[in-house]
């Protein structure tokens, strides 16, 4: 991406001779206004340019340079500068090879134009692509450090516009080469810039299961829609009986490169061939598929669900996902459970938690209750003298362990205590005869 600056230079000659005017930079370069005066950055004097204080000849800007500073009065002069490859990268002057490694990746990833879709996302991109190259090098590097971009495209390589230090490599082949091919079907393919087989992409399904189910597991039949292979065309995407060709605009890179010629020499711009849409062909598209190689279809699976899955568990089902792309690998299917509520079981993890109510007699004098488990009814016995809020336990009636069936939970059951709000006459009597009974004792035994 270029920054520009314009400035109007009025020139005039002062007392020693030279020519000064305003520079106005761009990028955080510094302003300054002066007669005699140079800006820290960029001096203009008569046969030089000075960038941070090392000189380069006329030809670094050209002849044209020369001929600007003398134009007549109120006529401007635009400069065109690039952003510091540092500063583009986010990273110190004397950051290592580890450091700026790091940094292109994080930034490639956010600004590549196939996840960023923001306007310029493209651009920041190429410069990110372009400020690497160079600084990665180490040789680029050196010149860069000491002549500026300007260097590179004059002096590091015989002039601007020659050969050599000052063409770039195109930044998505850099891309790919970097991350071994692209990010697979993270984002729908990046190697697809260059008409590549991609992974397919994953593809999710909702799977509500009740509570029995979801505990001793179940063998469930799937009805997903997915894309798949196009039939017709085999999945290439092109119509049967012809050909793709290679594209004239772009050569078959799937880019296009163009050159702009500025006062701080010549630059290039490369962006997705129009043509073909930057898959470097052109086709007849298939007319089943539309060119895709994919059409999408409905189709049933069995699915084996292990016991002890919970809401929230998610399997994976390898190669059942979306079609790749030009052949490519098929992507996975995520199946995430959700497990309907029980009610009167609650699970706890592989624990299985639950209540009963026995009369305050059955609490006394202890009894057997039924009781409903993830296996059925179970009778349990209530010891004498049971305490109200008591916990029983009722082992390996629980949940098996997930990934591990033969290692079950348990069920642990609360007993609450029922004590009736009204007594017949002769229920009362009862109790107060049994009252009697225990005030009559040292110490009570028991208590509800």
């Amino acid at each position: 991406m270029m920054s520009t600056a314009t400035s109007s230079a009025r020139a005039f000659s002062g007392p020693t001779g030279k020519k000064a005017g305003r520079s106005v930079h761009s990028a955080g370069y510094t302003r300054g206004v002066a007669s005699n005066l140079a800006c820290r950055k960029c001096t203009y004097s008569a046969g030089s340019v000075r960038l941070g204080g090392t000189s380069l000849p006329q030809t670094a800007f050209g002849a044209s340079a020369k001929k600007n500073a003398t134009q007549k009065r109120g006529q401007s002069l635009t400069v065109y500068a690039s952003r510091d490859y540092y500063e583009v990268l986010g990273v110190s002057r004397s950051a290592d090879p580890k450091e700026m490694k790091r940094a292109y990746r994080q930034l490639a990833r956010k600004y590549h134009p196939d996840v960023n879709k923001e306007p310029g996302a493209e651009e920041k991109f190429k410069e990110i692509s372009n400020a690497y190259e160079v600084l990665s090098d180490e040789q680029k590097r050196g010149i860069y450090d000491r002549y500026g971009e300007d260097g590179l495209k004059g002096m590091g390589a015989g002039g601007p516009g020659g050969p050599g230090m000052g063409d770039f490599t195109n930044p998505f082949d850099l891309f790919e080469t970097f991350f071994n091919g692209g990010m697979g079907g993270a984002g729908g393919g990046f190697g697809r810039q260059r008409n590549r087989p991609t992974q397919g992409d994953d593809e999710r399904f909702d799977l509500v299961l009740d509570f029995t189910s979801a505990v001793f597991g179940i063998d469930q039949e799937l009805e997903i829609v997915r894309l798949e292979s196009c039939d017709t065309c085999t999945g290439s995407g092109v119509k049967p009986g012809t050909s793709p060709a290679t594209c004239k605009s772009c050569g078959g890179s799937g880019q296009v490169v163009t050159m702009a010629r500025t006062p701080l020499g010549n630059f290039q711009q490369v962006a997705t061939c129009s043509a073909c849409g930057g898959q470097g062909q052109t086709s007849t598209p298939c007319n089943t598929c539309d060119g895709d190689g994919r059409v999408r279809r409905t189709k049933r699976i069995s699915l084996k669900v292990p016991p002890g899955v919970d809401t929230g568990s998610r399997l994976r089902v390898r190669g059942e996902g979306n079609a790749g792309f030009k052949g490519g690998m098929p992507g996975d299917l995520y199946v995430f459970i959700t497990v309907r509520a029980h009610p009167e079981l609650q699970r706890d993890g592989i624990n299985i938690n639950t209540t009963v109510t026995v009369p305050y007699t059955d609490a006394i004098l202890g009894s057997t209750v039924k009781v409903n488990t993830v296996d059925g009814q179970v009778d349990l016995k209530i010891p004498a003298g049971v305490q109200p809020g008591t916990t029983l336990l009722m082992a390996k009636r629980g949940v098996p362990r997930l990934g591990s069936p033969n290692l079950r939970g348990d069920h642990l059951v609360t007993v609450n205590v029922s004590i009736p709000q009204r007594l017949s006459r002769e229920e009362k009597k009862l109790v107060q005869e049994l009252a009697s009974l225990d005030s009559a004792r040292p110490a009570s035994k028991w208590s509800l």
